[in-house]
C-alpha cells in the first residue's frame, strides 16, 4: 500500500487526507500547529492518523508521495529533506485532479481572482449547471471530489498552489493579470513569479481555452516564453478585438462564439476591474454554452464577495468601505480609484516587499490622511509624508475606525484597504475585515 503523507491540516490537508484514505492509501497528516476542532473531527471520524504540534519527521520522510500545504514555502528544511530523498511533493489541487473526470475551470492572477472565480461559479450555479467550488476558495477540492459528484469545478489557483503541479490540466484557464505580489517566495524576482502563473496553462491542448487580459503589460511581455498550446482569448477595455472581450462606448461585447452586448451601467460590479472580471466571467460561460440571457441576468445580479469592497455602513454621512482583502498593492489602487469623494485610508499590516510608488498619485488626488493599522509602519510614512498632511499609527481595528472618523467629515469615505497581509494583528485578512466591521458597528 503506498503511503500518502499531507503536510497542514487545515481545510485542504484535511480533504486530502480523507480522498487519500477513501482511494486506498495508508495516510498521515501531520501540522506544525494547532488543528481546529472541526479538522480534527473530520480526520477522526475517517479513523486518520495525525500529529499537531510538530512534526515527526521519521513518519513523513517514509511517504511515497508528500502532498504540501500551499502555505508552507519549499525552502522549509523538512521540505528540502524530503525532496533531497526524491520523495515527489505535490498539492491537494494536482493530487485531487487524478480523481476526477469534471471540467476544470481554473482561475489565477494576482488582483481579481476571487471575485471572477466567485462570479463564474454564480453564473454556473444560475444556468443549472452541476457544479463546484474550491482550490483558494469555499471547501477543500480533495474532499468535494471524494464526497461529492460535480459535473464542473471552479477553483481558484494561487501562485503557491500551482508550484505543486505537474500533470493537472485545467480545460479553460484564466489568467487575470499579473503584478509584483508574494515576491519573497520568488527571490524578489517578477519573471519567477510570473512563471508560476503561466502554470496555469500546463498540458493545455488546442481544445482547451486560456483567457487573458490583452491591457495587462506583463502578461504580454511573458506569454511569449512559454509554450501556450491552447486556444487563446484576450479581453481587453483598450482596444476592440475580433475575438474575445472588449469595451466599446460602454457597452461590453464578448464573442468567443456570438456577441453578448451589456452597458456597463448594469453591471452588478463596478469599477473599471469589475468590467475584467466580468468580461472574463461571460467569455468562460460562453465557452460552456450557457445562454446569453443568462449571462447578461448573472452579470446584473451577483452580489459581490465579503472584504472586497464591501460597503459596511454609513455613520454620520461617514461611508466605511471593508476591503480587507487587499493585501497588495495592485488590489489597492484599484479600490482606490473607485473613490469618489474624500477619503481617509486605512492601510498597513505585513509588508511582501511593496513598492507604493504607483499608488502616489491617486493618493495625492483622493486621501485626506492615512491611519496606519500595523506593527511596522515606517515604509508607508515614508511614501506618503510629503503628499498627505496627516498620518497616524494605530494597532487594532477599533482604533484605526475611531481614529479615522475623527479625520472624516460628512460626505467622506473610510476606506480599509490594507494593501499589506494580516499576519501582525490579525489571523487572516477575513479576521482583519470582521473586527473593522464590528469596530464601525460600534461607533
Amino acid at each position: 500500500m503506498s503511503r500518502i503523507v499531507v503536510l497542514g491540516g487545515g481545510e485542504s490537508g484535511a480533504g486530502t487526507a480523507v480522498l487519500a484514505q477513501q482511494k486506498g492509501f495508508d495516510v498521515f497528516l501531520s501540522d506544525m500547529g494547532t488543528l481546529k476542532e472541526e479538522y480534527k473531527e473530520l480526520l477522526n471520524q475517517y479513523h486518520i492518523p495525525y500529529e499537531e504540534g510538530g512534526h515527526s519527521t521519521e513518519k513523513i520522510l517514509n511517504a511515497d508521495e508528500i502532498v504540501k500545504s500551499p502555505g508552507i514555502p519549499d525552502k522549509a528544511p523538512l521540505v528540502k529533506a524530503a525532496a533531497a530523498k526524491g520523495i515527489p511533493i505535490i498539492s491537494e489541487l494536482e493530487f485531487a485532479a487524478r480523481y476526477t473526470q469534471a471540467k476544470l475551470i481554473c482561475i489565477t492572477g494576482s488582483n481579481g481572482k476571487t471575485t471572477t472565480t466567485s462570479l463564474i461559479y454564480y453564473m454556473l450555479k444560475e444556468a443549472g449547471l452541476n457544479v463546484g467550488l474550491g482550490g483558494n476558495i469555499g471547501k477543500s477540492f480533495a474532499l468535494q471530489v471524494a464526497l461529492e459528484h460535480y459535473d464542473y469545478y471552479v477553483l481558484e489557483i494561487s501562485s503557491f498552489q500551482l508550484d505543486g503541479m505537474y500533470q493537472f490540466k485545467a480545460d479553460i484557464a484564466i489568467l487575470c493579470n499579473i503584478t509584483p505580489d508574494h515576491l519573497d517566495r520568488y527571490d524578489y524576482k517578477l519573471e519567477n513569479y510570473a512563471a508560476s502563473k503561466f502554470r496555469v496553462t500546463q498540458n493545455m491542448g488546442p481544445d482547451e481555452h486560456f483567457i487573458y487580459c490583452a491591457d495587462d503589460p506583463v502578461t504580454l511581455q511573458e506569454m511569449p516564453k512559454h509554450n501556450i498550446h491552447a486556444h487563446c482569448i484576450p479581453f481587453s477595455i483598450e482596444k476592440k478585438l475580433k475575438e474575445g472581450g472588449y469595451l466599446e462606448d460602454q457597452i461590453i461585447h464578448t464573442q468567443p462564439m456570438e456577441d453578448i452586448e451589456m452597458n456597463i451601467e448594469n453591471l452588478a460590479l463596478k469599477g473599471k476591474h469589475n468590467i475584467y472580471n466580468s468580461m472574463a466571467a461571460a467569455i468562460t460561460a460562453e465557452l460552456l454554452y450557457i445562454k446569453k440571457e443568462s449571462i447578461r441576468k448573472s452579470l446584473a445580479t451577483f452580489v459581490n464577495i465579503e472584504h472586497r469592497l464591501e460597503p459596511v455602513i454609513s455613520v454620520g454621512g461617514v461611508l466605511f468601505i471593508n476591503d480587507s482583502k487587499a493585501t497588495n498593492v495592485n488590489s489597492t489602487w484599484y479600490a482606490l480609484e473607485s473613490m469618489q469623494n474624500p477619503t481617509v485610508w486605512i492601510v498597513g499590516g505585513t509588508d511582501k516587499g511593496n513598492d507604493y510608488s504607483s499608488l502616489l498619485e491617486l493618493v495625492k488626488q483622493k486621501v485626506k490622511a492615512i491611519v496606519c493599522l500595523g506593527v511596522d509602519n515606517k515604509k508607508i510614512h515614508e511614501a506618503f509624508k510629503d503628499i498627505v498632511p496627516i498620518i497616524v499609527d494605530t494597532q487594532s481595528a477599533e482604533a484605526a475606525v475611531q481614529t479615522s472618523y475623527k479625520f472624516a467629515q460628512k460626505g467622506d469615505t473610510v476606506l480599509l484597504s490594507p494593501c499589506c497581509a494580516s499576519f501582525d494583528l490579525f489571523k487572516n485578512y477575513e479576521d482583519r475585515g470582521k473586527q473593522f466591521k464590528a469596530a464601525v458597528r460600534k461607533l
